[in-house]
């Protein structure tokens, strides 16, 4: 097992493809923003939100609207090895 943290920007008008990871992601809002899912429903992402990914459970697959970044830090505790992500099937 490896730990891999970064901060990630998503800016506005670009997705974040639904993938998995191999291992666990704990994810902290640096800054917020509005999501839009593949139904086309918009839900805030707001500051201080924080979640944990499981291993190969399929999560992301959105858009992120309006004007404002997504800025979040990520904790993988993933397999030494292995891509960091892997699109979801």
């Amino acid at each position: 097992m490896e730990i891999v943290v970064s901060v990630v920007d998503v800016q506005p008008g670009n997705n974040l493809i639904r993938h998995t990871h191999h291992g666990e992601e704990a994810v902290y809002v640096l800054e917020g923003a509005t999501l839009a899912l593949p139904d086309g429903k918009e839900v805030p992402f707001p500051t201080g939100a924080a979640t944990i990914n499981i291993r190969d459970v399929p999560h992301g697959g959105f858009k992120v609207a309006g004007d404002k970044t997504l800025k979040m830090l990520t904790v993988h505790i993933v397999d030494k090895g292995k891509p960091m992500m892997e699109p979801a099937k």
